[in-house]
């Protein structure tokens, strides 16, 4: 009896450990980005071997989603594109796909940029798929969702097609859940 006692005794000091060192881990993380803007930000593009340095963008309005091909919000891909084309000269979209809401997102990027292009002829730059949610929550999902870091607010993403606008100066203006329609007057009008 007292070897199981010992024995669970250990384990549950292990466990407290593995929490501890994940939770310090957390803490390194948010440390590092604090103090960013979100042209301190690089990521992988859906493209392979390519990259989007969000310092490129300095000047123009940011629009930044979470996308799955396989949502029902997807057709929102279409008036994705047709902002993009009518403010293009003065925004930028980026689109991240992410498999975090009901598997939506299955596919590769190969297979998810085909899809965008086939089905709806997107021209803005989709990033390579990453992750919105949880631990292993991508460092730039992570500073526009935290207030902490990003000055302005904090954001719950619920599901696919989260929107973050940015403004010129690279901070945020605001975030919008995935019913809000990108033609919405609710986002057009810091596009004016």
């Amino acid at each position: 009896m007292k070897k199981v006692f010992l024995l669970m005794l250990s384990f549950v000091a292990f466990l407290q450990s593995c929490t501890n060192q994940k939770s310090e881990l957390s803490k390194t993380k948010t440390n590092e980005l604090m103090g960013k803007t979100i042209y301190d930000f690089k990521v992988n593009a859906l493209e392979e071997g390519k990259e989007i340095n969000f310092a490129d963008f300095k000047g123009k309005k940011i629009l930044i989603v979470n996308t799955a091909s396989e949502c029902g919000f997807t057709p929102q891909y279409a008036d994705l594109e047709k902002v993009y084309e009518e403010y293009k000269d003065k925004l930028v979209i980026v689109g991240f796909p992410a498999n975090n809401f009901g598997g939506q997102e299955p596919g590769t990027n190969t297979e998810i940029g085909a899809f965008c292009q086939k089905n709806y002829g997107v021209t803005f730059p989709l990033a390579a798929k990453v992750s919105v949610k949880g631990d292993d929550t991508a460092p730039i999902f992570k500073y526009l969702t935290e207030k902490d870091l990003n000055g302005v607010k904090n954001t719950t993403i619920l599901w696919n097609f989260t929107k973050f606008l940015i403004d010129e100066n690279g901070k945020l203006v605001d975030s919008f859940i995935s019913t809000t329609k990108p033609t919405d007057q609710a986002i057009t009008k810091y596009l004016k």
